[in-house]
């Protein structure tokens, strides 16, 4: 067998792995697998007789089973493991695929291999371009929202201390000290019996209705709406970034990095390129010999 013939045959099976990657039915097969695999999980909380607790390690088997091969094929279809890896949702595959191979038996191991399954479903975001688009605009909000996070702990903080100074001796279970007060905060800021607390108070102090009033529509207002305002902001951002650059979301395997298909489409070229140059000479000897 000569090498030519070995190298035919590996460009065979990687064009034969980029179909299969890039066939949409696969995708949603694949997708389906996710979805059992978190009903499973799911499932496993309840108690189960001993037959469906068989059939659901069997099924667990056969998952985690699938979803090494369908890496190992994502894997075979890049032209080399760089450029496997230098996508950061193809880590988090390759580390969630990785964790389930840990056995859940009866081991040490056995309750972090069923808490890594969990984070199975997660595959979705990865199998979904959408639901990347959605986080990724949460993950780049993140440090924005942090200073809003900041500032709405200042205003808690300056809240709790006045609360804690005036109405510590209305209900010290509430008010006793900075920290239960902030905690009662975040009760009045959730609305969870927020009015109890305030008539409480109103009693001693019939104008502190001010003092809740005024936090609520700082917190729960202002600063609600000034994070789901930078969520929508960078949301916007990402699809203006995907609309500026269409290609960007292209399958891969119309890229001229490919080495199959990218040498192919030259040689196409270069034979239509040929025919094309060939063109005039052949329209030019034609009237010649019609004429002897």
């Amino acid at each position: 067998m000569t090498d030519k013939t070995l190298m035919d045959r590996a460009s065979g099976l990687k064009k034969l792995f980029i179909d299969i990657r890039s066939n949409k039915f696969f995708e949603l097969f694949v997708v389906t697998v996710i979805v059992i695999s978190a009903l499973k999980v799911g499932i496993g909380t309840y108690p189960l007789g001993p037959k469906l607790t068989a059939a659901l390690k069997v099924l667990d088997y056969a998952v985690t089973i699938f979803f090494l091969v369908e890496l190992l094929i994502r894997m075979a279809a890049e032209p080399n493991l760089k450029r496997f890896f230098s996508k950061g949702w193809n880590v988090f595959d390759f580390l969630i695929v990785s964790a389930s191979l840990i056995p859940i038996d009866e081991s040490e191991m056995a309750l972090l291999g069923r808490l890594l399954r969990i984070f199975r479903v997660m595959r979705l975001v990865s199998m979904i371009p959408e639901l990347q688009v959605l986080l990724n605009a949460l993950l780049q909000a993140i440090p924005r929202m942090g200073y809003v996070t900041l500032l709405m702990f200042i205003i808690f903080y300056i809240y709790g201390a006045a609360g804690s100074i005036f109405f510590a001796d209305i209900n010290a279970t509430l008010w006793g000290n900075i920290s239960i007060a902030m905690l009662t905060l975040f009760r009045v800021a959730t609305f969870e019996d927020w009015t109890d607390v305030m008539y409480e108070t109103m009693e001693v102090y019939p104008l502190s209705w001010l003092f809740y009033l005024t936090f609520i529509f700082l917190v729960a207002f202002i600063f609600l709406n000034m994070m789901i305002g930078i969520v929508i902001q960078t949301l916007q951002s990402e699809h203006e970034k995907i609309e500026g650059n269409p290609d960007a979301h292209a399958p891969e395997m119309i890229t001229s990095e490919n080495p199959i298909t990218a040498p192919s489409i030259d040689a196409r070229l270069a034979r239509i390129e040929a025919r094309l140059e060939a063109l005039p000479d052949t329209l030019a000897g034609g009237p010649r010999r019609s004429e002897a």
